[in-house]
């Protein structure tokens, strides 16, 4: 079964767009939240010239292999998905098409995919804007050991972020604590207060009571050699890597806690210990109102995906616009600028960054610092 979706106005010329998302199987939810992002999208373009054509990849690259041939037999040669970076798999044999994935990797696609997602370039750069703004000259990029990790790294290197030091941490929870205390000097500065009371209680100076009660209200003693961490990290994982530099007695307000695209999860407005926390982010405002004209119109609540899918139309839509309709391999290579919903997107020579908002949790509040 085919379904088109389309404009209200009926036209026998349309351009045709492809959307290749799960809509069957487990990851359904996400695809037909997609689908009803790219609807609204289309009601908002209003122009009777641009069909979009679904299929159902069921999460799998076989099947996203198989649907895409199926648009490629319809002269489709622009398609918006595949949503997991595990499905463009083998689209490389379909190199007369150009894909816009979901996806936020970009290290190992395949020629034709575009990664539209967030990725790791685009969070880093608006995290160096804030450094350099803040005027914080030592940092420390703390990486978790998974799969992720050599996108971070290499989105370090080409945003030549200068770090005083680059830290892979394991995720058992057992060997990151004692990680934490070693980059942090935890046992040298808890020995240097030790020391200090002790030097304190043996000698002869005024007022020597009341300085060994405030060293006993200090945890540490000690000069930390570095005045901000990014951890690239997210929901239980991150609270655990900020718990033990709290735990280390390097807190949020001796340093700068820096952390990735969090997509305003709220269970971070409960951990106030660890306020403020700062993080890169699409624009919230934008965001908010998207959920409320969806949940308006669908009576559900969107996932944050099809949040990229209703821009991603709009991407699309403004690059035919400005080449006149005419759809050929430099639509996604000529450098442009295109205004979302999410944020800016910067296209160049087949690849997509976004230019970020940047927030803070504090006082159980997000709040936009630029």
């Amino acid at each position: 079964l085919m379904i088109v979706i389309q404009g209200e106005v009926a036209s026998n010329e349309k351009i045709k767009i492809g959307l290749i998302v799960p809509l069957s199987g487990e990851y359904s939810y996400i695809g037909k939240s997609i689908l009803k992002s790219t609807r609204m999208a289309l009601d908002k373009i209003d122009d009777q010239r641009i069909t979009i054509i679904p299929k159902d990849t069921r999460a799998n690259p076989i099947d996203t292999l198989r649907v895409s041939n199926e648009l490629n037999n319809m002269g489709i040669n622009i398609i918006i998905g595949p949503v997991f970076n595990e499905s463009n798999k083998y689209l490389d044999e379909l190199n007369n098409i150009t894909f816009l994935s979901f996806t936020n990797k970009i290290r190992n696609n395949p020629e034709n995919v575009i990664s539209a997602g967030v990725n790791a370039i685009s969070q880093i750069n608006t995290i160096k804007k804030f450094l350099i703004k803040s005027d914080l000259n030592n940092t420390i990029f703390l990486i978790p050991e998974t799969e992720y990790k050599r996108e971070i790294e290499n989105a370090i290197a080409k945003s030549n972020l200068i770090l005083k030091e680059k830290f892979i941490y394991s995720k058992d929870p057992t060997i990151l604590t004692k990680q934490i205390e070693e980059l942090t000097r935890y046992q040298q500065r808890k020995q240097n207060l030790e020391n200090e009371i002790n030097r304190v209680e043996n000698s002869n100076i005024s007022n020597k009571k009341k300085k060994i009660d405030d060293l006993k209200k200090k945890d540490t003693l000690g000069f930390i050699n570095f005045d901000s961490v990014i951890i690239a990290d997210f929901s239980e994982s991150l609270k655990s890597v900020a718990t033990s530099l709290l735990y280390t007695d390097v807190s949020s307000e001796r340093i700068k806690y820096i952390t990735l695209n969090q997509w305003f999860d709220e269970t971070l407005l409960k951990e106030d210990s660890l306020h403020p926390i700062f993080f890169p982010s699409i624009n919230k405002k934008n965001f908010e109102l998207f959920k409320n004209e969806y949940y308006k119109n669908f009576k559900s609540i969107p996932n944050q995906i099809s949040f990229l899918s209703y821009d991603l139309v709009g991407l699309v839509y403004y690059l035919l616009i400005n080449s006149n309709f005419s759809i050929d391999q430099n639509l996604f290579y000529k450098k442009s600028k295109f205004k979302g919903k999410i944020g800016i997107f910067e296209i160049d020579k087949g690849t997509i960054t976004h230019q970020l908002n940047f927030y803070s949790i504090d006082q159980k509040e997000f709040k936009e610092i630029f």
